[in-house]
């Protein structure tokens, strides 16, 4: 029986969300300890691929449980949060349709970049502090430029296994929240991403907000199809997958 595993997690301890060779990930943490629970290997899939040092408000993934095994009853819960270590929150399961798909179902994702631009030693690990001032307006007056149906590929991370680098980006804005540490947010949704598409669009951004490129400056970049025509990628900590769309 399929079931859909809805969790978080601070992505700082790992090497991605992904399974690989030598580094711990998000997925090989939830996978082994599932496996140890029920004394089998249990393979997830997640609904996407996070790098290094990502966070993750909300993330899905599907697993497959015998028939009969309702992961929501006694302490089977408790147990694999407490196997997962601090870093994961394992927030609930949901019974699906046996051909339901984490990663090929979900039809919109959302991420958020976060910004302080005054210092501020509560939310440096979670949040990218602005060193020197940047024009907000004119990065939103970029970033709505960006909307559409459009080929992303000078934002994506070279040689990956994408069939296609096109991308509907249906949100892009920066928005004001305040406080003692003047905090900003990025907020970006979209059908799909590229891998290191929103750190390439949010360091694109920022040369903007410094006047390095001009707003319109970002359809030169899209047209050329080139990750050196874009901006550096930004630090990982300060991003998360905030929400994911079925």
């Amino acid at each position: 029986m399929r079931w859909f595993i809805t969790l978080s997690y601070l992505g700082a301890p790992f090497h991605g969300w992904q399974r690989q060779p030598g580094a711990v990930s998000v997925q090989s943490t939830i996978e082994d300890a599932l496996g140890k629970l029920l004394r089998r290997p249990v393979p997830i899939v997640g609904a996407g691929r996070t790098d290094a040092g990502v966070n993750a408000r909300r993330m899905v993934a599907h697993v497959d449980f015998d028939e009969g095994f309702d992961p929501r009853e006694g302490r089977f819960m408790h147990s694999l949060n407490s196997m997962c270590g601090r870093a994961i929150a394992i927030e609930g399961f949901e019974p699906v349709a046996a051909d339901a798909h984490a990663r090929f179902d979900a039809t919109e994702r959302t991420y958020r970049y976060f910004a302080h631009t005054r210092k501020s030693p509560f939310v440096g690990n979670l949040s990218w502090f602005v060193p020197n001032p940047l024009d907000f307006d004119a990065m939103n007056e970029a970033a709505a430029l960006m909307l559409g149906r459009r080929d992303f590929t000078s934002f994506s991370k070279l040689h990956t296994d994408v069939k296609t680098n096109i991308c509907d980006l249906r949100a892009a804005r920066w928005h004001f929240t305040g406080g003692d540490a003047g905090a900003w947010y990025f907020e970006i949704s979209a059908d799909r991403f590229l891998r290191n598409m929103v750190r390439a669009v949010v360091g694109t951004l920022v040369e903007v907000g410094r006047g390095k490129i001009t707003p319109e400056g970002v359809l030169d970049i899209l047209g050329r199809k080139d990750r050196c025509a874009a901006g550096t990628s930004m630090p990982g900590e300060a991003l998360f997958l905030w929400d994911i769309k079925y």
